[in-house]
């Protein structure tokens, strides 16, 4: 084996390594009803619900100052997912709406979810991005389509809020998203989704890119490398 095989393969055994040591589940919490618009980790409805952290970045090396949290629950009718992101800077969009979707919303400050329920084919999954500002983007990804960004023009019906404070550099971003629009069974405990979750922020050259799952490539999009999300009681 040539020099050049030798460190391919130990490369490919690294990056395996560094998958399958990251953290590969997360519970999402039923709820007894559903709520709007709730930004608050330590309101009635998201108080003491344990969370995951994004605190690497997409080869799974150490991001230190933006440790990002996420705690999930679900209803019968949504699944929800709250984000709790530190910054040191913050790169925003100007004149942002908040009325309608906006496109190549990925450019700038954002957090976003990646969310399967094909286990045949893992290249078909639905893509949601919520910025600072409220700003927001849902897409139905299909990596065999020649532009899968071309998935944008497909609408959930999900709903996002979003806040800043300023004074502790954190900003905080929620996500109701029905979850006909994920899963063709009803929602139900012991339900299984594919997930992964990610986080940008900065402007560029010194932007930062998240992952709570290592992708391992310079790209969110990779399906090999979702972990799980279960709807526990």
């Amino acid at each position: 084996m040539s020099a050049f095989m030798r460190l391919t393969v130990s490369w490919a055994l690294a990056a395996v390594a560094v998958i399958a040591a990251a953290p590969d589940q997360i519970e999402s919490k039923r709820a007894q009803h559903d709520t709007t618009a709730d930004t608050n980790p330590g309101s009635s409805f998201w108080r003491g619900i344990p969370g995951i952290f994004v605190e690497n970045d997409g080869r799974g090396r150490p991001v230190p100052g933006y440790r990002t949290e996420i705690r999930s629950r679900w209803t019968d009718r949504n699944l929800y997912f709250l984000f709790m992101c530190p910054y040191e800077q913050l790169n925003l969009k100007p004149d942002p709406t908040t009325t309608a979707e906006t496109n190549e919303l990925w450019n700038w400050d954002v957090a976003e979810v990646f969310i399967g329920s094909d286990f045949q084919n893992i290249k078909r999954y639905r893509e949601f991005e919520i910025s600072p500002q409220g700003e927001w983007i849902d897409l139905d990804i299909n990596l065999d389509a020649p532009r899968h960004e071309d998935g944008w023009v497909w609408n959930s019906g999900f709903k996002v809020a979003a806040r800043i404070d300023f004074g502790n550099k954190t900003w905080y971003g929620f996500m109701q998203i029905p979850y006909a629009a994920l899963d063709s069974r009803p929602a139900s405990a012991g339900n299984i989704l594919r997930i992964n979750f990610f986080r940008s922020q900065g402007a560029r050259p010194n932007r930062k890119a998240l992952a709570w799952r290592p992708t391992m490539q310079n790209t969110f999009h990779v399906p090999e490398a979702f972990g799980s999300l279960i709807l526990v009681n």
